[in-house]
């Protein structure tokens, strides 16, 4: 049994996480079962296993994210009745009193770190002479609730580690190899994007304060300012749009807005030179991840976990616009075919049936998964 918030309806990495963990279980012999919130009630089959979704109300400000979190007496009777073997909670703030109900039935449980805590008490302005404080009450209570804590980086298990935190494993994702591929690397879509031969740059990622989607903007200004023909094509939507539309005026700035077929998107990133992933507080990053597997390397905020994953296919930059134009020039100075072979070579060492096999034995359940 499966339980998230903050799943985007159409997209997203938590979004995609869940599907291909789905899809894993289900090859692995498992009968997974995902309850998330949306605007109505519906309870469907799905090639990644059961989806059950309840009304859950929309968080004010955040461009559509939902809970499932007010609903605690309608969820609480309906774990009673699906009765699971093992329960799997992606949110460590309204559902933690999942990990309760899990201990009081003798239900295995494991909670998924997908944000950490400290970066986004920094994102939301929390002073830092509390912040930490604040993330390491959170952090006990989180892990004391469950009987493991899984994190998808080193850099996100950090904030248990500081504490000592002994029910904690580290679970890297996966990333679609298939569907994330060099091939789809295609001169009609450059010539669509950059029609004037620019250097073409993607950012890929939802449209929202946390995620910083100004930085590409701001990299893009300072490239053109120092002489480098360049394009961004702008990949995805969210409550930030306008503002950036705004901010964007007079620069070659296109904004693709949300990309439905996932083939598309990966000729997007094929086809591009550099991507670029800003977000501070990234806990794994699988748009950057996805990048790498195209074969076009990344920038990277320094401040996230995304060093650790795209390593030496990227460059880690500080989190401003002069800082990753000059990490995109770093790039390009790379011949281009090393480049790209790096890029793809780094995304290989990520599958998902290898996440999918680590995420099971979290749950202390050893099974082989195939490839699917």
């Amino acid at each position: 049994m499966r339980l998230a918030n903050f799943v985007m309806p159409r997209s997203g990495g938590l979004r995609t996480a869940l599907r291909c963990l789905g899809e894993g279980y289900l090859a692995a012999g498992h009968e997974p079962v995902l309850i998330v919130p949306g605007p109505t009630a519906s309870d469907e089959e799905t090639p990644h296993g059961r989806v059950i979704t309840l009304p859950g109300p929309e968080v004010p400000g955040s461009g559509g994210y939902r809970v499932l979190g007010t609903g605690r007496r309608r969820l609480t009777r309906l774990l009673d009745s699906l009765a699971p073997d093992r329960i799997e909670v992606s949110d460590r703030s309204t559902l933690r009193w999942t990990g309760r109900w899990a201990r009081e039935r003798g239900v295995p449980s494991i909670m998924v770190s997908h944000e950490s805590l400290d970066g986004l008490l920094a994102v939301w302005g929390v002073p830092a002479a509390i912040r930490s404080g604040l993330a390491d009450v959170a952090n006990r209570r989180t892990a004391a609730a469950y009987d493991r804590i899984v994190c998808t980086t080193s850099w996100a298990a950090a904030e248990f580690r500081r504490l000592g935190v002994e029910n904690l494993v580290e679970v890297p994702l996966g990333v679609d190899l298939d569907t994330f591929h060099p091939r789809r690397r295609d001169p009609a879509v450059r010539a669509r994007w950059a029609p004037d031969g620019e250097v073409l740059l993607v950012h890929c990622g939802r449209l929202s304060g946390e995620k910083h989607p100004e930085v590409s903007v701001d990299a893009l200004r300072a490239l053109r300012d120092a002489g480098v023909p360049a394009a961004l094509v702008v990949i995805g939507d969210g409550p930030r749009r306008a503002a950036l539309a705004y901010r964007a005026a007079r620069l070659p700035v296109r904004f693709a807005g949300f990309v439905p077929d996932r083939s598309v998107i990966a000729g997007l990133l094929a086809s591009a030179d550099v991507v670029l992933a800003p977000g501070p507080v990234e806990t794994f990053g699988l748009a950057g991840l996805e990048a790498l597997a195209c074969g076009t390397p990344v920038v990277v905020n320094s401040a996230s976990a995304l060093p650790e994953v795209v390593g030496p296919a990227g460059i880690a930059a500080a989190g401003t616009g002069a800082a990753f134009a000059s990490g995109v020039r770093d790039l390009l100075d790379r011949p281009e075919g090393e480049r790209r072979a790096a890029a793809r070579a780094r995304a290989e060492l990520f599958t998902w049936p290898a996440a999918v096999d680590g995420f099971l034995r979290a749950h202390g359940v050893r099974a082989e998964v195939p490839s699917w």
